[in-house]
């Protein structure tokens, strides 16, 4: 609580899924000076919206949690703007808040930026060994350009960053947007509206086989707080449940919890991704204790109550 109270905190992205939580969190741990930029009026590709925001609200501490994110078809859709967007809020948002001199800043990586063929688990030292899956590898190189600056940037201004590389995320206020969701928003959606009209099957993409490990989005937040209280380096840390499914059980699993009685048809020719991704999670206890706690039932569940009280249309 005494960390974050006299702070002023600036989180780009904190009015989306993930940063939602981040600011309600912040909250709850006492900083009363909390921005949230909205896009329209920040555009974070653009430096001199980023000198602005620098301006306007004088933070102590960033989290930049701003992306152009989405699943394997938006990826596949969109790697030029992925790539240059997701670089160059990143790039600028650091190199300015080095040039006025914040006490923090907190990067927020990704998954993606893994090899494709990375050792299971994944350890934060695989990380440059390989190239990313290709489906994504525009946008988790742009990423992992972060981990480059913040390295650098310690090396020689003695800039005070850190960057954390989160598994996929879920849970409520997730983005359920067929043509840009992750997998589990989408399965959701897909299986609660087969059943609501009374459809016999769904169709799933690739063959299921691969592996994901998923991390509840409180979860999440509540790690990406305890490193910007607790750890001070710039070397990459995951931040992941540890616990692996392939995706047919998952489908199989939000079958069962959302109470479709139809088959499931398998789409194998559209593409898996990668093969299997799971975290070596020991890093983040060690350094700042955190231990996800969310049950991947129990956040699944929670996370189609939510999207059943929406109103829908």
């Amino acid at each position: 609580m005494s960390f974050w109270s006299e702070k002023r905190v600036t989180v780009t992205g904190g009015a989306g899924f993930l940063g939602s939580f981040v600011v309600e969190q912040l909250r709850e741990r006492g900083c009363e000076s909390v921005c949230v930029p909205r896009s329209r009026e920040y555009d974070l590709v653009e430096m001199e919206a980023v000198r602005r925001l620098y301006r306007d609200t004088a933070p102590d501490i960033v989290i930049h949690l701003a992306a152009q994110v989405g699943g394997i078809g938006a990826n596949q859709a969109n790697p030029g703007k992925f790539f240059y967007d997701n670089l160059m809020m990143g790039v600028q948002m650091m190199e300015v808040g080095r040039q006025v001199g914040i006490e923090k800043f907190v990067a927020i990586g990704t998954i993606c930026a893994y090899p494709k063929f990375t050792p299971v688990p994944f350890k934060e030292e695989e990380i440059w060994n390989g190239y990313p899956e290709e489906t994504n590898a525009p946008y988790g190189l742009a990423k992992k350009m972060l981990l480059v600056q913040s390295q650098a940037y310690r090396e020689q201004y003695g800039f005070n960053s850190i960057i954390l590389f989160p598994v996929n995320l879920y849970g409520p206020r997730d983005n359920f947007d067929l043509e840009t969701s992750h997998v589990i928003p989408a399965l959701i959606r897909k299986c609660l509206e087969a059943k609501k009209c009374g459809n016999d099957h769904i169709v799933v993409w690739g063959s299921g086989k691969p592996t994901r490990e998923f991390l509840y989005v409180e979860d999440a937040a509540t790690g990406i707080l305890m490193a910007a209280e607790q750890y001070a380096g710039s070397d990459p840390v995951n931040l992941g449940s540890g616990s692996e499914i392939s995706i047919k059980d998952l489908v199989h699993l939000i079958v069962k919890l959302t109470g479709f009685q139809g088959s499931i048809e398998w789409d194998a020719d559209k593409l898996d991704g990668q093969p299997r991704r799971c975290l070596d999670i020991s890093k983040a206890e060690k350094l700042f204790g955190f231990r996800a706690k969310m049950p991947l039932e129990d956040g699944l569940r929670a996370t189609i109550d939510w999207y059943k009280s929406r109103p829908q249309g």
